[in-house]
């Protein structure tokens, strides 16, 4: 009996890793604090969601679970002024949201935001996005 314990244990123990690691996580990796939209497919709909705050050098879970699809879509804006953008129209709020579609935004009253890509591959389980400093615009001459 108890070397049958000892023998589910150490399945357990074997196994938890890797159940550990299926997930979407975002890591601030800036001296600012960062509000962060995400978007993506289910295969039939698109959904946005937003906004996780996260503190200055912290990462935080947005989708927990095995990654359901390839892409993957992130808008950010710091606390001065910096923003992580991209040319993929999603519709957005000010305040939290849970958004279905992303034709029409200000039809229906949201805003339009570009977010940028992120390409997982075909077969992530898990992916982790890194935020640094965002570009700050230079003087104009």
């Amino acid at each position: 009996m108890r070397t049958c314990v000892l023998a589910a244990t150490a399945a357990v123990v074997v196994l938890l890793p890797s159940l550990a690691r299926a997930d979407f996580r975002i890591c601030n990796n800036t001296a600012s604090r960062a509000s962060l939209a995400l978007a993506y497919t289910d295969g039939a709909t698109w959904v946005t969601e937003g906004w996780w705050n996260l503190k200055a050098n912290s990462c935080e879970m947005l989708l927990r679970g095995a990654l359901s699809a390839q892409f993957y879509y992130v808008y950010g804006i710091d606390e001065s002024g910096g923003e992580w953008r991209g040319k993929a129209f999603m519709c957005t709020r000010d305040r939290e949201f849970r958004i279905d579609g992303r034709q029409d935004c200000f039809v229906r009253g949201f805003d339009r935001t570009g977010f940028f890509e992120v390409d997982t591959g075909k077969d992530a389980k898990d992916w982790t996005v890194q935020l640094t400093d965002p570009a700050k615009p230079g003087p104009a001459r």
